[in-house]
């Protein structure tokens, strides 16, 4: 039995994650080890801990670590900060490491596991999107092997179960397009916070939802395809498929194209990274195809999703570009959420800190010290720029 480690337990991922230990086989193959709140949520983590055991707990907030301490048996092990964050994410004892918080909050200690050369089930793309060179290449000489949670990925992983690299002509993403599919432009400007978190189709986090609203994660999306399948860029694209039952195809050189096909849910993917090579009954409905009627598909329109484009060029610009993107459109859609800029806003923020970064001298070392430092300046220049706008 392995020991498993969730970074982000009280998260989306998270939660879907230990609902599958009440609902499939997994309970047989994992013994989980440690838990990894990010936020302040003490209660729904003492919860966690009431219902699954853990060995160990771990949050960033030094009061939440003491309100944990005073409200947990000695038996369970609380650890505080990024320090302890990482030390439980490199412990002798964990076999396999979930990472699912959303944002950079995940690079550290997903990158310390990796360099541990721990199994890595994926879910937060910024650990591909800003240093996924460094990821891939620590990976190889560690050992660790990275297993995608991300729908998407996930697909093209288990399509690519048997077959070789040098015979896939394309890997063909999908995309569901978002909430604001049918808004004109002009409705775009208007739309708030909450339309943008009611997503039709999945349940995800506050920050992927906007995401996925904007099309920004589809094109983090291809930036984590590139690094996990080691696929060139021009050979990786993306499509709008508004019903989410295809996840992704790969086209072979022979132009046979295989898709993954199932029902929108990330406890699919899930199951898949943790079973992972074997499979094993899942709780998901089985896919009535009957039902689904008619499967769509559209060209991502750029005027509608600029966020796309952007994140394509900030790839084949490559460096730090990515990271800057990445960092600039974290502090957007976080200022968009509190109502502070518009959803038009976000894409001509990061554009223009990007425009701001290539005006400066570009660091010439791909480090975890230089990533770091310019994911700081990226922050504090898009906020900078945000500031600039009018309010909403």
């Amino acid at each position: 039995m392995k020991n498993l480690l969730i970074l982000g337990s009280t998260g989306s991922i998270g939660r879907q994650a230990l609902a599958l230990f009440d609902e499939t086989a997994i309970r047989e193959r994992y013994r989980l080890y440690g838990l990894v709140a990010y936020g302040k949520n003490v209660e729904d983590l003492l919860e966690q801990v009431a219902r699954y055991q853990p060995k160990k707990v771990a949050v960033y907030s030094r009061s939440a670590a003491l309100e944990l301490k005073n409200l947990l048996t000695p038996e369970v092990e609380v650890l505080w900060s990024d320090e302890g964050v990482e030390a439980l994410s490199t412990a002798p004892e964990v076999d396999v490491v979930l990472s699912g918080i959303a944002g950079t909050s995940a690079l550290k200690p997903t990158f310390a596991a990796v360099k541990a050369g721990k199994t890595v089930a994926l879910a937060n793309k910024e650990s591909l999107v800003s240093m996924g060179e460094l990821m891939m290449k620590t990976a190889r000489s560690s050992g660790a092997q990275i297993l995608p949670v991300d729908s998407e990925h996930s697909a093209i992983f288990q399509v690519l179960q048997g077959r070789e690299t040098p015979y896939v002509n394309r890997l063909l993403l999908t995309a569901s397009g978002g909430p604001f599919l049918s808004l004109s432009l002009t409705q775009l400007k208007y739309v708030k916070p909450t339309d943008a978190l009611s997503h039709p189709n999945w349940k995800m986090g506050p920050l992927v939802t906007v995401n996925s609203a904007t099309l920004m994660n589809k094109g983090q999306e291809i930036i984590e395809a590139h690094h996990l399948f080691q696929i060139p860029y021009s050979q990786i694209d993306a499509v709008i498929h508004p019903q989410s039952i295809v996840h992704s195809m790969v086209e072979f050189v022979d132009k046979s194209v295989l898709a993954q096909m199932s029902v929108p849910d990330m406890r699919g993917a899930i199951l898949y990274a943790l079973s992972y090579p074997e499979r094993i009954p899942s709780p998901l409905p089985s896919l009535n195809l009957t039902e689904v009627g008619t499967l769509t598909f559209f060209e991502i329109d750029p005027q509608r999703f600029p966020c796309y484009q952007i994140a394509r060029k900030a790839a084949e610009k490559g460096g730090l570009y990515p990271a800057v993107m990445n960092a600039a459109n974290e502090v957007a859609v976080s200022l968009f959420l509190q109502e502070q800029i518009s959803f038009t806003d976000i894409p001509r923020v990061i554009e223009q800190t990007l425009i701001e970064f290539e005006k400066g001298e570009t660091p010439r070392t791909f480090d975890i010290d230089s990533i770091f430092t310019t994911d700081h300046w990226a922050r504090h220049k898009a906020v900078e720029l945000c500031r600039a706008i009018s309010p909403v």
